[in-house]
């Protein structure tokens, strides 16, 4: 089996997360504000569903299918937030970019940082041709990091998903590896 990779940027750690770190992704991503603006995280999100989340990311590595890194700050050794490729599809050589970031942290770049990090493993490592990411039309900030690291729009999906009882809007971003060289 390879082993989980770690990456580094200037203020990040990016890092395979551990069983320890379940408590922390329990409060970080237990925020009500994480909750609200993400496609697939419950709210309240029980310490169960961390635990659980984190055991599946090494199978999901093994199998191929996704990536799953820690955000940490390197300096201080903090746990701020998750980033991942998923559903990778090796046959048409593309995947799914997701993140979140701890409320505290918001508005300081570290989703950009981390978000450019992870394009240049997928491109870089894993050869992929296409990454795309989807994000809520009422979340204009996720939509801002996945400009700022090179993505275009491809479209608008009218009420895509029910969050809470309300049909939500969602937009559709990608980069393919020949625009990524050029950016």
């Amino acid at each position: 089996m390879a082993e989980l990779p770690t990456l580094l940027t200037e203020r990040l750690l990016l890092r395979p997360f551990t069983l320890e770190d379940a408590p922390f992704v329990q409060r970080l991503a237990g925020a009500r504000e994480i909750a609200d603006t993400t496609i697939s995280i419950p709210h309240p999100y029980e310490y169960e569903y961390a635990e659980k989340w984190i055991a599946g990311h090494e199978n999901a590595f093994v199998q191929g299918t996704a990536i799953h890194f820690a955000i940490e700050i390197k300096d201080v050794k903090q746990l701020i937030g998750a980033i991942e490729l998923r559903d990778i599809d090796i046959e048409q050589e593309q995947a799914e970019l997701s993140y979140w970031i701890g409320v505290e942290w918001w508005g300081k770049g570290f989703a950009s940082e981390a978000a450019q990090c992870l394009l240049r493993y997928g491109f870089e490592h894993i050869h992929l041709n296409r990454i795309y990411a989807y994000y809520m039309l009422r979340n204009p900030a996720s939509g801002r990091v996945l400009q700022k690291v090179g993505m275009r729009q491809e479209g608008l999906m009218r009420q895509r998903v029910r969050k809470w009882g309300i049909f939500e809007d969602v937009v559709l971003y990608a980069i393919l590896y020949t625009d990524w060289l050029a950016y």
